[in-house]
């Protein structure tokens, strides 16, 4: 009986842990180059049970009964790096990208270390000095690693392959890097992204457009339908425990009695 408290149990577990992934989606539905998260689940190993110390087969023996399986448990969590839909802004310093391929952003933490990052988020402006930069004041790199510098007093016109053009003269290209397999990439804050090891650079074939943005790939719609799913299979495991609740208490202090 008690084997199935806990099934239950691992059940709620697993099914908080798809909510709580599912609700960071929504919260991060009209967040610019989001990638929406899923959640996979497991099952234990299956675990050998078996009979010790019981008079009916002997003290000393040991008798196997049969395999079981103590429940579900929270597998790992993915990341859908499918193509968002695009919101046009008209401004020429807002990009997004069609087809494989990041931004290669210079970040800086609040320990003033200085790392390289990777985004699909194109929400940039020019700094003070001129230079290219994300919300958060990240430095966008150009083809060679480098930041990128313009003159603000100028007009820009950006091409497809991330030229950028004043007065009719390329004066930076934007970089781009993808990766052979994303699985190799760690996910740090909403929209970034950093190679862990065995993550192979290639190159990128994204197309930029000026003018747009891409936004979160996550479909509000299918998402309230998930939650839906999620909230009744919570309830489940959590009647299936009520249940058991009320049978232990009835063995418990009815089916003793004389």
């Amino acid at each position: 009986m008690l084997k199935g408290l806990y099934t239950a149990y691992t059940g709620m577990l697993n099914e908080q842990h798809r909510m709580d992934t599912l609700t960071n989606n929504l919260a991060n539905a009209d967040t610019v180059g989001f990638k929406k998260e899923g959640a996979t689940s497991q099952s234990f190993a299956d675990l050998l049970a078996v009979k010790i110390k019981d008079a009916s087969i002997g003290m000393k023996l040991v008798q196997p009964i049969g395999f079981n399986n103590p429940g579900v448990k929270i597998g790992e969590n993915y990341t859908d790096f499918g193509q968002g839909s695009y919101r046009v802004t008209g401004n020429t310093y807002d990009l997004a990208l069609n087809g494989r391929g990041f931004f290669t952003i210079e970040f800086t933490n609040k320990a003033g270390e200085t790392s390289t990052m990777y985004t699909r988020a194109g929400q940039f402006t020019l700094n003070r000095e001129g230079y290219l930069v994300t919300e958060d004041g990240d430095y966008v790199l150009d083809t060679q690693s480098r930041r990128i510098q313009l003159d603000t007093l100028t007009d820009s016109t950006i091409d497809r392959d991330g030229t950028i053009y004043q007065n009719g003269v390329a004066v930076a290209r934007i970089g781009l890097t993808d990766f052979e397999d994303y699985n190799y990439l760690e996910k740090y804050g909403e929209t970034y992204y950093r190679p862990v090891q065995g993550a192979t650079i290639t190159p990128a074939n994204a197309v930029i457009n000026s003018g747009y943005l891409e936004m979160a790939n996550v479909q509000i719609v299918s998402e309230m339908v998930n939650l839906i799913a999620i909230t009744r299979a919570y309830e489940s495991n959590q009647k299936i425990i009520q249940t058991y609740d009320s049978s232990l208490e009835i063995a418990v202090t009815q089916l003793g009695k004389v």
